[in-house]
């Protein structure tokens, strides 16, 4: 409570400068409305533009915009890339409402590929460290086996490390794998991978949508330390009906889209489904013949327009992976995320978000049968409300504010034994937590060269009982436990997390910006991989747990050749972290009731700088990113308390992606990939013991923590895909994609193991210590991948 006094005078003071800001507005009149496609599909970001006045606007995520100006007629143009601009003369006597319909451009230029947004949008927003990324641009990157990755391209951004070969796991300027909020329509998506990494749950023909925030993160986003992973789905049209699809190697994938309800609304579906498991039958191996290895996908969405002023969505996902290995083992795990949201507008000015989230992630792994039988399972279950507000208040002012509450419930572990099963497994206690955050936000356009945006966020962390919790002695060994009754709140967290950004443009080709954010952490993952799996242990705060937090600054210049056509910019940035977590050596995270005691806390930082270069028109397009970055932990109690790298420190790291249009109908596109060795803790020696029944054994001696980055081990890789364009016909049109990963075979080192030593006799197998043995993925993967639309 004391805290809260304490931020409340700060709150106060930034809510009466809002104020003030209203009092002072002049009269004015105000134009809003919908910019749409011909499709009737909203257009996120179209420009909304008057010239005589040098002011304008973009729409929001539901393609709404409003805009504000003296009594006038004025000539408004609206445009959006890909698009053909419509001018429309507004004589502007009182408050206008303007729905309007972009229709394409009969000249297709590239920039439609690779931007999606105003040519010169990276200069002019106040924004850094942010990434806006339509789909076409995703579907143009070549990827393992074939599939369009929302993730796999984010990859290939700067500032973003990759966990590990063919890996949907990702790492943003020093920060964990956890530390990265990805949502999916406002929704949690809490393990974003299929197969143990290799491909993401985004089907491409699903999304409409990809922004990544690295840093400068706006203040209506919490609860992670490091980067925001926005992904929105498609809502299909409501002109007419359509379907997309492909037939590639490992799966297929149909997406249906349409009006309903008189024209009034729409709606979508998609799913996909690999089906690797279809052809083990065909194998002459009596194993292979009952194993079970897919997954699947299913997005759906349907909106409805209630009148011009509401508007209601619901949004779902559901998606599954599941290993069956006849009667030896079974796994799977899957997410389920549902949204549904009401869009009001109050009036021309305010408009608001009422959002109804569900998310869950639940994973399970058993033996059917035998003395070995059992079964497991658990759930990590997220119930939100989130209702959010923008304020249009002039062409200078637009004002954010809202509020946001998760219920947590984590179900750590139940099982049981099956048939005539021996084991007797251990079932933890569920755990649950609220969260809550308010936030208000503005962006100011303080003169016609600088803008700002500054917000501030209050984060509250609540555990509620039932619970039980073991308290701990300096040698990290439980003496008592604390158990708590249902209901009961019994402990609590709170963070002020103000955020800054600001933009100067020096002339109209280049600008500044800088940008400064605090983020506090409450629920973290517990892992031993480079990347997310199934097993991995997700865990709240609590009172052994303090929340992580951190502060990040960035800064960075912007420049833009040749009328846009090619975009450059220079970030750096420097990240320290705060209450940072990581786990004693050979620590046990799996079903494990003292797992407080595995965790050691401490700090870290990383900073960095980041150098990207695009081309975005034209019949060759791409880019060119290079990041060099440092990141640490000091945590007592590992590597005798010395600062080490992280797992994922790789201090220089090279994309290069390139399309290039050889006719309007054949496309080849390329990615080059490089990066440092990744640091490892190996054993630096062995020490020979002799025991009196079996023998010699060896001791291994490890160096320190991720020490070393054995020599030959940097990674580089070279994708290539080749697209033909077949003629199209009438309403249907087709193309086959053919592309390699990994074109010149090389053997990415995925981890090392330790297995006995080659030279050992028969009749002496521990005569020599064990020997390193480097494990590798993949080689050369060609595929074919046939789409279609209609």
């Amino acid at each position: 409570m004391k805290l809260l006094k304490q931020y409340k005078y700060c709150l106060v003071g930034m809510l009466l400068s809002f104020f003030s800001l209203l009092a002072t507005a002049q009269e004015k009149h105000t134009i809003s409305g919908y910019v749409k496609d011909n499709n009737g599909e909203e257009l996120i970001g179209a420009t909304v533009y008057v010239a005589a006045l040098s002011a304008g606007t973009v729409t929001n995520t539901y393609g709404f915009y409003s805009l504000t100006l003296p009594e006038n007629v004025y000539d408004v143009t609206y445009s959006f890339i890909g698009y053909e601009a419509t001018q429309k003369k507004v004589s502007l006597q009182n408050d206008t409402k303007i729905d309007l319909m972009l229709e394409p451009s009969t000249e297709v230029i590239e920039e439609v590929e690779i931007t999606a947004e105003r040519k010169d949008a990276n200069i002019q927003r106040v924004e850094m460290s942010t990434t806006k990324l339509p789909i076409k641009t995703i579907q143009r990157i070549p990827v393992l086996m074939g599939e369009t990755d929302v993730i796999k391209t984010i990859q290939l951004l700067p500032g973003v490390q990759v966990a590990g070969e063919g890996s949907s796991g990702f790492y943003v300027r020093g920060g964990a794998v956890d530390q990265n909020l990805i949502l999916l329509d406002d929704a949690t998506v809490y393990n974003p991978s299929h197969i143990g990494g290799f491909f993401s749950v985004f089907n491409g023909d699903a999304i409409k949508n990809v922004e990544l925030y690295k840093g400068g993160i706006p203040s209506n986003y919490g609860g992670r330390l490091s980067s925001v992973l926005d992904v929105r789905m498609n809502e299909g049209g409501t002109a007419k009906f359509g379907a997309t699809g492909g037939i590639g190697a490992i799966s297929s994938r149909l997406t249906l889209n349409g009006p309903m309800l008189n024209q009034k609304g729409s709606y979508i579906v998609s799913g996909r489904r690999t089906y690797i498991d279809a052809f083990f039958p065909l194998f002459n191996n009596a194993e292979l013949k009952d194993v079970k290895a897919y997954f699947y996908d299913l997005n759906a969405k349907a909106n409805y327009n209630i009148n011009e002023n509401n508007r209601i969505f619901l949004s779902a996902y559901t998606g599954d992976d599941k290993y069956e290995f006849s009667s030896f083992f079974g796994m799977g795990y899957g997410n389920r995320t549902m949204t549904l949201r009401w869009n009001h507008v109050f009036s021309n000015k305010l408009f608001a978000n009422y959002n109804i989230i569900y998310s869950n992630f639940d994973y399970n792994l058993g033996v059917p049968e035998g003395v070995f039988g059992f079964d497991w399972e658990s759930d990590i279950i997220d119930k939100s409300f989130k209702n959010d507000y923008t304020y249009y208040l002039n062409p200078q002012n637009t004002i954010q504010f809202g509020v946001q509450a998760t219920h947590h419930t984590i179900k750590p572990g139940r099982g049981e034994s099956v048939g005539d099963g021996i084991f007797t497994l251990t079932n933890l206690p569920n755990a649950y937590g609220a969260e809550y955050g308010v936030f208000v936000q503005n962006e100011q356009k303080v003169t016609p060269k600088l803008t700002l945006q500054y917000g501030l966020r209050f984060s509250m962390f609540q555990n509620i009982g039932e619970g039980t919790i073991y308290n701990y002695d300096s040698e990290y060994t439980a003496i008592d436990s604390s158990v708590y009754k249902w209901g009961n709140v019994f402990n609590t967290f709170n963070g002020l997390e103000p955020r800054f950004g600001a933009r100067y443009m020096m002339n109209n080709t280049s600008s500044i910006k800088a940008s400064y954010n605090r983020m506090f952490q409450y629920m973290h993952l517990a892992t031993n991989t480079a990347s997310t799996t199934p097993l991995d242990v997700w865990f709240m705060s609590n009172p052994n747990i303090k929340p992580q937090y951190a502060d990040q600054v960035a800064l960075g210049y912007f420049k833009n050749f040749k009328d846009n056509t090619y975009e450059l910019s220079v970030e750096t940035y420097y990240k320290k972290m705060y209450n940072a977590i990581d786990f004693k050596d050979h620590a046990e995270l799996f079903l494990n009731e003292y797992f407080d005691g595995e965790l050691r806390r401490g700090s870290a930082y990383s900073y960095g700088m980041e150098f990207y270069l695009k081309k975005q028109e034209g019949d060759f397009t791409g880019w060119i990113s290079y990041t060099l970055s440092k990141t640490r932990r000091e945590i007592d109690g590992i590597n005798n308390g010395e600062a080490y790298p992280t797992s994922y420190d790789k201090p220089h790291d090279l994309k290069i992606v390139a399309n290039y249009d050889i006719t309007p109908r054949i496309n080849i596109s390329a990615n080059w990939i490089y990066s440092s060795a990744m640091p490892l803790t190996v054993v630096r020696s062995w020490i020979p013991l002799e025991d009196e029944t079996y023998g010699r054994y060896w001791v291994p001696k490890y160096s320190g923590r991720n020490e070393v980055r054995l020599k030959g081990t940097d990674y580089h890789r070279l994708d290539i895909a080749f697209t033909y364009h077949f003629r199209q016909k009438k309403n249907y049109s087709s193309s086959i994609t053919a592309s390699v990963y990994n074109a010149y075979g090389r053997k990415n080192l995925y981890s090392i193991v330790y297995r006995e030593n080659e030279n050992n006799p028969e009749d002496e197998p521990n005569k020599y210590p064990p020997e390193m043995y480097k494990m590798y993925l993949f080689g050369v993967i060609p595929t074919v991948t046939y789409n279609f639309k209609f």
